[in-house]
């Protein structure tokens, strides 16, 4: 089996004993990206800029490790409220354009109070 951390400056790091993603036999699984810029650490307001950062967060780590949004066949996005759900859409389908596969949940709150986070599984070759 074939594994690899990876890592890049243009996400977040991680805020815990965990890594931003592993590349296993040719397939990408991100860590849950919230919406923290990762030049200034802060987080913008309202959940239309929040899944822009959360999506660009992802995007940099599937960057990193030699893929993109048209290689995500699968994610899972985490909403601190379900009534930001049409807006949320709007965002994400700007960036997921090959509309992967995908289970959206509100939960009760996310890290650091934020309003969204989504992780994402890729294919690399």
């Amino acid at each position: 089996m074939k594994m690899k951390m990876i890592e890049t400056k243009n996400a977040p790091g991680a805020i815990g004993p965990y890594s931003q993603a592993f590349a296993v036999n040719g397939v990408v699984f991100t860590s849950g990206q919230i919406p923290v810029d990762p030049e200034t650490g802060n987080v913008p307001e309202g959940i239309e800029a929040q899944a822009e950062q959360s999506c660009k967060n992802v995007g940099a780590i599937l960057k990193a490790a030699g893929t993109d949004f048209g290689h995500v066949y699968k994610t899972t996005c985490f909403l601190a409220d379900m009534a930001d759900f049409a807006k949320f859409n709007e965002v994400y389908a700007g960036y997921f354009t090959s509309k992967p596969a995908r289970s959206c949940v509100a939960v009760k709150t996310l890290p650091k109070g934020v309003l969204c986070e989504i992780e994402a599984c890729a294919v690399t070759e």
